[in-house]
């Protein structure tokens, strides 16, 4: 599971892109208690949302212009620039090349061989975020994708990602773990066919950031409230925990679980 020394490779930091921060703002403080810190001019107006004043994400506007609203997963890197080549290497394009931000990290943006958006994150000051695993906080990320093993190779070239399988009746789910590591207790997330997408194929390849609640159907029902959407209705995964797939008043689009007690 995600670890906070994040590991090279593992998700370090997710951002939300969205046209009203206010909207999403009222959206995620009532669904998960987020608070709101904006960000400044020397930020460009880029702020972070905190939870019992730790950091759980980031928050930007994105214009029509500029992209459809969605989540961002980033993972982490000691050297942003040599990750930039590598995915170039690895028929990944850059979607804006790395760059400093302040004092804090150096960040660059890429699109992996089949087109999905991923970011990376090189610490500063900032050594990513300050809550997960907990409620209301990252806990899982999936990857879904046309090709599983071609974005296998592509992440294990980029990362050094190592894979494995879990089977449950009817097929096995491919869980990704960071280099040098041996078991599935170190699995961050998972590499699932396209057409399985939660919010449907025609959302392309994309990564979707998985939240830890304590009441799947509890939180389902706040985010119709609040003016969110039901992308997947709330269903139990046997060994995993109860999921659901939601998206928010602009349509970012992300999943809930209470995972499955632990044996």
């Amino acid at each position: 599971m995600l670890d906070p020394s994040f590991e090279t490779g593992a998700p370090n930091w997710i951002d939300l892109g969205t046209p009203d921060i206010d909207v999403a703002t009222a959206f995620y403080r009532g669904l998960f208690g987020w608070e709101l810190v904006p960000g400044g001019p020397e930020t460009g107006g880029y702020g972070t949302y905190r939870l019992r004043d730790r950091t759980v994400a980031g928050v930007m506007t994105v214009s029509e212009e500029q992209g459809k609203p969605a989540w961002s997963v980033y993972f982490q890197t000691p050297d942003a620039d040599a990750t930039a080549r590598t995915v170039e290497q690895a028929g990944g394009t850059a979607a804006f090349a790395p760059m400093d931000v302040l004092d804090y990290g150096r960040m660059g943006g890429f699109t992996d061989s089949a087109g999905a958006y991923f970011g990376v994150w090189q610490p500063g000051t900032n050594t990513g975020l300050g809550m997960i695993m907990e409620p209301g906080a990252l806990i899982w990320s999936e990857l879904y994708t046309p090709d599983v093993p071609a974005a296998a190779a592509f992440f294990h070239t980029v990362f050094g990602w190592q894979t494995g399988a879990m089977q449950y009746p009817g097929g096995s789910y491919t869980m990704i773990r960071p280099a040098g590591t041996e078991d599935d207790t170190s699995s961050f997330g998972g590499l699932v066919p396209l057409d399985q997408a939660k919010a449907g194929a025609a959302a392309g390849p994309h990564w979707l950031p998985y939240f830890a609640v304590e009441d799947v159907d509890a939180t389902v029902a706040a985010a119709e409230r609040l003016g969110g959407a039901v992308t997947m209705a709330a269903t139990d995964v046997q060994q995993v925990g109860r999921i659901a797939g939601l998206a928010d008043p602009a349509g970012a689009a992300f999943a809930v679980i209470k995972p499955a007690p632990m044996t």
